[in-house]
């Protein structure tokens, strides 16, 4: 019986070992999955090869003041850590504080005809547009200046606010449920740096908005028409208009049916950066203009 209890022993602690590890291997994962593509991951890439490499050497030549040291840092790490990503960090609990457990799906749905016609008006004459609709985040902490608008959404009021005489066509607007907020607003620009060169300020407050919030970007190009969408640090170009209508509802009325915290947590550490493709999509290029 004892040699059989030790043998059992042994299975439970090898099972606690290996169920540690996979624990571990799963956050590990999940937290470079939820950095990669932000603006602090090219510091998360040094530190963690500084980090191995004064931990090999410390190990190799037996600096046990050294070793104490880096274990002693764990705090000072996760102050740095909370510093770095403090904008991903507030747009995740912000999400995870602000669950909706009514939603109104007539509004949302009626919001989303409105871009979808806004933006089937404007890209046919070529008049550029920025149109964030806003969910769960509130997106005025993190846009700059903007006028208080407050009106019912109408294609009508959309054209007119980006119409080029207009004083407050520059910006962009936002939408929450099935009205505008806000025009002429400043969104953050991304600060990444693999983004094609040619990439317009619309596109790149898109992309840098849709960052730091959960909203959809929609933009309309002023040079070619072409029809894109940002979401989650991911710029998708040249789509139709029923493409942009699929997403949309697939993003924003659908979850209204069933969010909660199973859903959240499925947003975050799959659709996090849909960033484990490239930041910049492109579905259909533009016509190039007849020649007369």
């Amino acid at each position: 019986m004892a040699e059989a209890d030790k043998i059992w022993l042994l299975i439970v602690n090898g099972w606690r070992h290996l169920l540690e590890i996979f624990i571990l291997a799963v956050l590990i994962y999940y937290a470079f999955r939820f950095v990669r593509g932000t603006r602090g991951w090219p510091v998360v890439i040094g530190f963690v090869v500084v980090l191995l490499t004064l931990a090999l050497v410390t190990t190799v030549l037996d600096l046990k003041v050294l070793r104490w040291m880096l274990g002693s840092a764990s705090v000072f790490i996760a102050l740095g850590a909370l510093v770095i990503f403090q904008p991903e960090l507030r747009r995740m609990l912000g999400e995870l504080g602000n669950l909706p457990l009514f939603a109104s799906t007539s509004e949302q749905r009626e919001a989303i005809e409105v871009v979808i016609q806004t933006v089937e008006r404007l890209a046919d004459v070529k008049i550029g547009a920025l149109i964030a609709i806003e969910q769960s985040i509130l997106l005025q902490e993190a846009v700059e200046a903007g006028i208080k608008v407050d009106c019912d959404a109408t294609p009508e009021m959309l054209e007119t606010i980006f119409f080029p005489n207009n004083a407050i066509h520059d910006g962009g607007v936002i939408l929450k449920g099935d009205r505008i907020a806000y025009a002429a607003c400043i969104f953050p620009l991304t600060q990444r740096t693999d983004l094609n060169k040619s990439l317009g300020t619309r596109h790149r407050a898109a992309i840098g908005l849709s960052e730091e919030t959960d909203a959809v970007i929609v933009v309309v190009s002023e040079e070619t028409g072409m029809v894109s969408y940002a979401y989650k640090g991911q710029l998708v170009r040249g789509v139709t208009l029923e493409e942009l209508r699929a997403f949309l509802t697939s993003v924003i009325l659908l979850p209204a049916k069933s969010h909660g915290f199973v859903k959240w947590l499925r947003m975050q550490v799959g659709e996090r950066h849909r960033a484990d493709g490239p930041a910049v999509i492109t579905k259909h290029e533009p016509r190039p203009a007849a020649k007369k």
